[in-house]
């Protein structure tokens, strides 16, 4: 198929490339109550004229980067309301196709978040496709609005700030609200009137104008983690728009922000229970325990000894809120939580361990040396996001904070007062649009792992209920956060075919996970191209 250039497109009238779309998003938006005095399609149209005329100066991205990975940054409206007002930056990358005879549109990535930089995406998509899925497609990367190059937000703050998820302790509690009011200031101060506009439904508008930049006519999309949400939004405003959409380890839109991230408590406590299971089955090798309950005493003596003495290994000490919090994501590998508890007990015990075979503790990933993005992004970045797409869902109270939390952890003693304790969000100004509800036929594949600590399974579930035009892949005793690509030939091979043809599958698919884990399989040097990198201990992966 010959590449539909920009310029035919620009001859037929932007307007009336861009009008069905965004009187889709309009009748969306005014349908759910999230636009003010939303402008008429054709006038709404007409002002985004500029932003389709933008042709992208395309050059090497970087020196020591391939000639084919090309870069450039185009101009996106702050306020979609307002598009003749203040213009942010949005970068973008590509890697096009080297069989445009064979080229069936772009493919659009987003590695998750929120807060997560994707304009890298094109290279790792290139290493993960197969070749029958890759020739298909020109493949665009980008940096959500707020993040790295795309204009980047700040909330000016020190290492120790960003350590936002906190155990609820009686004593710490009235410094950990005050804490939460000073970073939803900070925000405020350093990020300005850009703040409030950092949001999930105005990312996929800009996805929508880089599609119409681009002159296609459709967007093929593939979302992890947070990018499954963003991808969702997207197929809700834009339906007609939405082309091929994988949406991989997937948020409950109904979910969005906060009950999300209550999840990760609730969620791993089943995960628990079945590392417990698989320790006792395994006794003789671990020492943990011959019976499930003799394996939950173990742990929970580490925590309470850890309480009373922090357990040093490696030159760092380990609390018990440590232990748990290190914890909740590991239960969800059955191999690594064992191995974690095993050398946290002979560390206690006086003897030789290493925390080498602990969860990776690497803080969050940080701008290079020199570059003009704040080091603080990812986190200025996530809470604009987190706190902005849906401000009704977080309490003004800091006291409905400390009882969901003391409720919470005596409700999921693992994680529950981490996961429901105060937050800047409780700060936040009041969203300039509500929530998105997601609820649409258009065509997606959502790939979820049966274990997985970020976006538990019923949240994957819940997305393919609300896109009734979906079918969802299943990785039965999969393991992990992201599932493509596994090694494992069920699940890479359904989402390659999708991609490929185009053609769901005609009803939803199961796939047995491979050996102990899915997640195995990725230790091929593959598992950096994965969503959820870590941040600071006691804040666990994003979505």
């Amino acid at each position: 198929m010959r590449r539909r250039g920009l310029a035919p497109l620009l001859a037929v009238g932007v307007t009336a490339t861009l009008a069905p779309a965004l009187a889709t998003s309009t009748a969306n938006a005014a349908q759910t109550g999230t636009v003010r005095a939303a402008a008429p399609a054709s006038a709404t149209a007409s002002a985004l004229d500029p932003y389709v005329k933008q042709k992208p100066k395309w050059q090497r991205c970087e020196a020591d980067q391939p000639a084919e990975y090309q870069c450039a940054t185009i101009k996106v409206p702050l306020d979609y309301r307002a598009p003749g007002g203040k213009r942010i930056d949005m970068a973008i990358s590509r890697i096009r196709t080297t069989t445009p005879d064979q080229r069936h549109g772009v493919l659009l990535a987003n590695p998750g978040g929120p807060g997560g930089p994707g304009l890298d995406m094109p290279l790792r998509l290139k290493e993960m496709l197969p070749k029958s899925a890759r020739q298909k497609y020109d493949l665009i990367g980008f940096d959500p609005r707020g993040v790295g190059r795309s204009t980047p937000v700040t909330c000016g703050l020190e290492p120790e700030e960003e350590n936002w998820l906190r155990p609820y302790k009686e004593a710490t509690f009235d410094k950990d609200v005050a804490w939460a009011r000073d970073v939803a200031r900070k925000c405020r101060e350093k990020s300005g009137a850009t703040l409030q506009h950092i949001t999930t439904r105005n990312t996929a508008r800009d996805m929508d104008l880089l599609r119409a930049v681009l002159g296609e006519k459709r967007l093929s999309y593939f979302g992890y983690s947070y990018g499954t949400y963003l991808g969702a939004v997207y197929t809700q405003l834009f339906p007609g728009r939405a082309d091929r959409v994988v949406l991989d380890s997937a948020v409950d839109p109904a979910r969005a922000w906060r009950k999300m991230i209550q999840w990760w408590a609730e969620g791993a406590e089943p995960a628990f229970d079945r590392w417990t299971e698989w320790a006792a089955a395994r006794s003789e090798k671990y020492g943990l325990g011959d019976t499930s309950k003799k394996v939950d005493r173990t742990f929970w003596d580490l925590v309470r000894r850890a309480d009373e003495e922090p357990i040093e290994m490696d030159g760092q000490k380990y609390t018990g809120d440590d232990v748990r919090s290190m914890m909740r994501g590991a239960v969800f590998s059955v191999r690594e939580g064992t191995e974690l508890v095993v050398e946290l007990k002979k560390a206690a015990a006086g003897e030789p361990a290493t925390a080498k075979k602990l969860p990776d503790p690497a803080g969050t990933p940080r701008p290079a040396a020199g570059s003009e993005v704040p080091r603080d992004n990812m986190t200025a970045s996530f809470w604009a996001v987190v706190c902005n797409d849906n401000s009704a869902a977080w309490s003004r109270d800091p006291e409905s904070y400390r009882r969901d939390a003391i409720e919470d952890k005596g409700r999921y003693p693992l994680y529950g007062d981490f996961a429901s304790s105060i937050k800047p969000c409780a700060f936040w100004h009041r969203s300039v649009e509500r929530a998105t509800v997601v609820h649409n036929e258009v065509g997606s594949l959502v790939v979820q792992n049966e274990w997985d600590s970020q976006t538990p399974l019923p949240s994957g579930q819940a997305l393919h209920a609300d896109l009734k035009g979906s079918r969802m892949l299943t990785v039965l005793g999969g393991e992990g956060h992201g599932v493509y690509p596994s090694g494992n030939a069920c699940p890479d091979g359904t989402v390659a075919d999708y991609l490929t043809t185009g053609k769901l599958p005609t009803k939803d698919v199961t796939c047995e996970a491979t050996g102990d884990s899915n997640a195995g399989a990725r230790e091929d040097g593959k598992r950096d191209i994965l969503p959820g990198a870590p941040l600071p201990r006691r804040s666990p992966d994003r979505f």
